[in-house]
């Protein structure tokens, strides 16, 4: 799936302007969490996320995105250490 991602959407996931619109805090991935990111997805199509460093151990933190995408139907198309950002 990540190979049908359109140039324009993972340029725009790359900008440096591109804030992180998630933060994921010590409260950890909650049901609240993912009706936010879905919310967000229904709104742009493009959500950055950011996970507060010494949350998840380094090995999980691919779980984790591969999880948020999967639980708001949208498709990860970056993940570069604690940043990740989802496209629906």
């Amino acid at each position: 799936m990540a190979d049908r991602i359109p140039e324009s959407i993972r340029r725009e996931a790359l900008s440096h302007d591109f804030q992180p619109t998630i933060r994921i805090g010590k409260s950890g991935i909650t049901e609240t969490l993912i009706t936010e990111i879905d919310a967000q997805l229904n709104t742009r199509s493009l959500v950055k996320i950011k996970i507060n460093r010494g949350l998840f151990e380094k090995k999980d933190i691919p779980n984790v995105w591969s999880h948020l995408a999967e639980s708001t139907h949208s498709v990860v198309v970056l993940a570069r250490g604690n940043v990740g950002v989802l496209w629906r």
